[in-house]
């Protein structure tokens, strides 16, 4: 298979490009499992700070911030360093806020310093999540097949690992520190074994029709900023706003949810929590053929209902088997919005590269962002009665789900 770059044509091997697209899937699933490692431990890192749910959601703000800067600043690092380096300093980012947010809750119990290393954590996870998305949204343009969904899928995987192995860390009393202390090493060391697998190439040239020749990181970062203009981009990322901000919202508030509105042991939260992203991940390992099916649109439309359905099965209560498949539906509802966003923004344009990481900043921005919104309402209107909000957020991502259809060529006659 042929990929153009520049004015050379680089022919890859189907090894190669499998070896590629697995080595995406890898960091896709570190993503998910440091996210994951972080959640399950909420309620430990609260207990050992002794913090109220308000302070809880000022401490995920300082994560929120960390992620927007990561978010700005992964255009230029790509730009200068490429995906291999940019993506293992971003994921050693990570790993330095997960020791730091361990040390600070166990150790130091001391909560500036749990909010530094969520800062850390969350700038390291917004720059690798644009990354990897443009390294992903570039594989499979090569593939030649619709791989985002599966792509996504991995990080969901990454969140069931790292849900499952808290869970365990949970009832076996390790403390937070240590679980985080070496959940950051696997992360380091996977990390620099996956990116060898990453081809070297030209980063973000995204040339023209006819014109191969790779713009300076300066022009770059211009056509970064120039796609904002396009409407349908700005639709496409309302739709992943919605999605997003309810994915976000169950990562950083399901856990306590559980335990505390639905009265609940740690590990039960932990559990549940599970049970939503294994929904997402099967939704994301499912979606593929669910699209070729019905479409983007359409797929987007359904996974809001189901969504809305589960959000309101979750906040309503009463059994916990009830909570529980409230918690799958969310999570099958929140499945596909972030990659059909991916794939809508690169599919039959111009500047892909450029688009995919406006759309995910925009999704990221909403992952991250919402939750501390979500803690300042929960401390006045209780945790569940807030999560109505992403009730309301599903249902805008469905009224403006036509902007992710597929684009169909024209037929010249």
């Amino acid at each position: 298979m042929a990929h153009t770059t520049s004015n050379l044509t680089v022919t890859r091997s189907r090894a190669e490009l499998l070896a590629w697209r697995n080595a995406v899937f890898v960091i896709f699933s570190l993503s998910g499992l440091s996210l994951a490692t972080w959640v399950v431990r909420i309620p430990g890192v609260r207990d050992g700070l002794h913090l109220g749910l308000d302070n809880v959601g000022f401490l995920i703000l300082a994560m929120s911030i960390g992620a927007i800067l990561g978010l700005s600043a992964s255009a230029p690092l790509l730009a200068r360093l490429g995906a291999r380096r940019g993506m293992v300093l971003s994921l050693a980012i990570v790993a330095t806020g997960m020791v730091l947010v361990g040390c600070g809750s166990s150790f130091l119990h001391f909560a500036p310093v749990v909010a530094l290393g969520l800062a850390l954590l969350g700038f390291g996870n917004g720059s690798v999540d644009v990354m990897m998305n443009v390294e992903g949204a570039a594989a499979e343009r090569e593939i030649g097949k619709t791989l985002m969904p599966l792509m996504h899928a991995f990080f969901s995987v990454g969140t069931v690992i790292g849900s499952g192995l808290g869970a365990v860390a949970t009832a076996l009393n390790i403390t937070v520190a240590w679980h985080l202390i070496g959940m950051a090493v696997v992360v380091v060391i996977v990390a620099v074994i996956a990116v060898r697998y990453v081809p070297r190439r030209e980063m973000l040239g995204d040339a023209t029709s006819g014109d191969h020749t790779k713009p300076d990181w300066r022009s770059r970062l211009r056509e970064n900023l120039a796609v904002w203009a396009d409407w349908r981009l700005l639709l496409i990322g309302v739709v992943m706003l919605g999605m997003s901000f309810a994915e976000g919202s169950a990562n950083d508030w399901l856990t306590l949810a559980v335990v505390d509105d639905h009265h609940q042991s740690d590990s039960t939260g932990a559990i549940v929590f599970g049970c939503f992203v294994a929904a997402m991940t099967v939704g994301r390992v499912l979606g593929g053929p669910v699209v070729d099916r019905i479409g983007r649109a359409a797929a987007i439309r359904a996974t809001a209902a189901i969504g809305v359905a589960g959000l309101l099965l979750f906040i309503l209560g009463g059994p916990l088997w009830l909570v529980i498949v409230g918690a799958v539906c969310w999570g099958l509802g929140a499945s596909l919005g972030f990659p059909l966003g991916m794939s809508a923004a690169a599919d039959n344009t111009d500047h892909p590269a450029a688009r995919v990481s406006a759309v995910a900043t925009i999704g990221y921005c909403s992952f991250l962002v919402g939750p501390p919104l979500i803690g300042i309402l929960g401390k006045n209107i209780g945790l569940l009665n807030a999560l109505y909000f992403l009730v309301g957020l599903l249902v805008l991502s469905a009224l403006a789900a036509a902007a992710v259809r597929e684009r169909r060529p024209v037929a010249v006659e």
